[in-house]
Order: C-alpha cells, then sequence, then structure tokens
C-alpha cells in the first residue's frame, strides 16, 4: 500500500500559518522571524495585553455587513492594515517581496518596502502601491539616495524607524549564528553582500551587519533635515512615549507608529496597544497613528481602533504566510475576521468602531 500522507489543514486563523510555515522552512530561519530580544518578556506581553484588552459591544444596530475599507493616509484602502517593513523575505520564499507585495496590492492594502529588502524597492513599488520604510545610515549621502529613490518609484509615503540605534541582542540568532544565506542580500544597499553572509558561531552575523551600517546617534536635527528634503508624508515607527510623538508632530511627523518593533528590540518595553491610548491622546487629533506588533486577527483590528488608532501593522503571521505561498488567503482571513468582529460589534464602518469602548480583562 502506498504511505498516503493527510494534506495539511487549511487554516482557520492566522495563527495557523506559523505550523504550517514551520514544516517547510529551516530551523534557523523560524527562529530568526519568530525571536524576541533578551529573554523575549516584551514579545510575550504585546500579545497577552492585546489579549487584555475588551470591546464593548453595540446590539440592535440594524447592519448586516460591516464595511472594512477606509481612508489611510488620504488615500481609499481595503482595510484599516498596512504590511509592515520586514527584512530578507528570500529568506522565507524565493518570491520575496515581491509576491507579498503582489497580495497586498490584490487585498487593497499598502505595503511597506524595507531599506533591507531582498528586491530592489524600484521592482516592488512596480508591482503594488508602496511606502517606503527608512532605516538610517551611517552614510547621509545613501540616506538621501534611498529617498530620493523611493520618491522616484512612486512611493506614497516614507516611515523612518526610530527604535534601532543598536540591534536589540537576539538571543536565539546568537545561538544559531545566524548569517544570511549568499542568494540573500539587502539589494537596496551597494556592497549588498556584507558581514550579514559571515557566519560566525556564538554570534548574529545580521547584528554585525546593522552595527556596522545604521547611525546609532540619529537625533531630532536628522529628522528635521528629512523633513526639509521631502514631501512625502513622513512616519515615525517605534515610539511609545506620549513626550516623543508630540516632538515628532513639531518636526513635520504625518504620522505615528506605536512599535516595540515586535519585541525585538528593547526587551522590557511597555507592549504597544498600552502605549497606544495615551499616544493618541496626545497626538490624535493632529496626525495618523497606526498600531504595530502583535497584531495577529480581525479581532485586534477591531481592538485597535476602538482604543483611537487609524490602522494597523501586520507583519510576522504574512512571513509564515508567505513561506506556503498563502500570502492572499491569509490577508483574505483578515479581512473577514475584520468584518466578523465589526458586525458582532454593530459596526456599520470602521468610524462606528472607533466609538466603542473598551475595558480590561
Amino acid at each position: 500500500m502506498p504511505d498516503l500522507q493527510a494534506p495539511p489543514a487549511p487554516a482557520l486563523c492566522l495563527d495557523d500559518f506559523e505550523g504550517l510555515a514551520a514544516g517547510v522552512l529551516p530551523v534557523e530561519v523560524r527562529e530568526f522571524v519568530a525571536g524576541g530580544s533578551g529573554t523575549e518578556t516584551t514579545l510575550r506581553l504585546n500579545r497577552s495585553a492585546l489579549d487584555g484588552v475588551t470591546v464593548v459591544p453595540r446590539v440592535l444596530a440594524g447592519v448586516a455587513e460591516a464595511e472594512v475599507g477606509c481612508r489611510l493616509v488620504g488615500g481609499q484602502v481595503g482595510m484599516p492594515v498596512v504590511v509592515a517593513p520586514m527584512a530578507y523575505q528570500r529568506l522565507v520564499h524565493p518570491g520575496g517581496e515581491l509576491l507579498l507585495a503582489r497580495a497586498a496590492a490584490a487585498a487593497g492594502v499598502p505595503y511597506v518596502i524595507s531599506t533591507l529588502s531582498s528586491f530592489p524597492l524600484e521592482e516592488i513599488a512596480e508591482v503594488a502601491p508602496s511606502w517606503f520604510q527608512l532605516y538610517w545610515l551611517r552614510d547621509r549621502a545613501v540616506v538621501e539616495s534611498l529617498i530620493d529613490r523611493a520618491e522616484a518609484a512612486g512611493c506614497g509615503a516614507l516611515m523612518v524607524t526610530v527604535d534601532v540605534p543598536v540591534m536589540g541582542r537576539r538571543l536565539r540568532d546568537v545561538r544559531n549564528g545566524f548569517a544570511l544565506p549568499e542568494d540573500v542580500v539587502a539589494a537596496n544597499l551597494v556592497g549588498a553582500r556584507s558581514e550579514a553572509h559571515v557566519g560566525v558561531p556564538g554570534l548574529s552575523a545580521v547584528a554585525a551587519h546593522t552595527a556596522s551600517a545604521f547611525e546609532p546617534a540619529v537625533s531630532w536635527q536628522d529628522l528635521e533635515w528629512l523633513r526639509s528634503k521631502t514631501k512625502l508624508p513622513l512616519f515615525l515607527k517605534g515610539i511609545l512615549d506620549p513626550r516623543d510623538a508630540v516632538r515628532a508632530v513639531q518636526v513635520g511627523a504625518d504620522g505615528i507608529v506605536v512599535s516595540n518593533h515586535g519585541g525585538r528590540q528593547l526587551d522590557g518595553a511597555v507592549a504597544s496597544v498600552n502605549a497606544l491610548p495615551r499616544i493618541v491622546d496626545a497626538v490624535g487629533k493632529e496626525c495618523e497613528v497606526l498600531l504595530d506588533s502583535g497584531i495577529r486577527s480581525g479581532t485586534d483590528v477591531l481592538r485597535a481602533l476602538a482604543l483611537g488608532a487609524s490602522g494597523v501593522l501586520i507583519g510576522r503571521p504574512l512571513l509564515w504566510a508567505l513561506a506556503v505561498d498563502a500570502c492572499g488567503e491569509a490577508l483574505e482571513l483578515l479581512r473577514k475576521e475584520l468584518g466578523d468582529a465589526m458586525l458582532l460589534a454593530g459596526c456599520a464602518n470602521v468610524q462606528d468602531a472607533a466609538r466603542l469602548t473598551t475595558g480590561r480583562a
């Protein structure tokens, strides 16, 4: 008798894609994607804090179907979701950023191209409406070149990550001596093959590359310079303190991404969702506020909207889905979950969701 193996069960929620990806990815790549910094306290806290947010539903709303589309950064989007910037997506699938960007375009949501994307930003922007995420590099001429390239490629916004003066100590990568394979490079940077490809036991090669390439002493003055160099809408990603959010608006930011980098930077940092309400109170009438870190479901999106966010960024679940050629399915599942959650909460649209009240479990 032939050895018949049952096909994998379909994904019923976004978390299911991680299990599916485990069947196709090497252990060290899975750990690079899944891991956080230090003892991963903040990584775990992001999830528990979101689970602790309760929403008070409204009833008898007379709604048969919720409209999940909305306006974000002045344009219409299919749902209040942005695909987060994530580096080196060819690690999980040969199609990498191009495949995920196409799925984002089909879902009608913005795709954020990472400075460390494994395809050139121009190629990615050709297949999907995109924003560009900027890491601040030691060579300001390269920073300026990346801004010019993003504008020329038609990127709709610029998102500057401000919480990586140095890379957090990610112990899974250190233990694995993690390095990039030769065919995965930071395609936007000159001399793309770098320290990131040199494996050393007990060291993270990706962290070594970050240390040599990133400027640790970036300041508000640098952001003022950046604001003077581009007319693109400007988001700052990695804000957790309301005082920093206020300063960001003062230097001309159009949006804030409340984020602890998915638990991958300062271990012990506040959960992003716990920081969100104070930042909304401080600047929510002056700029868009997005929530990042830990989003795993349509219910999480509803929680963020009820707490005052304009929308959310979602990252890891889409990398797991990318690994198994299921980016489109993952985004469609998220859209359905959000629609169901809004309907159950008595919301006809995203504006209604923003008027819900919340509590703590």
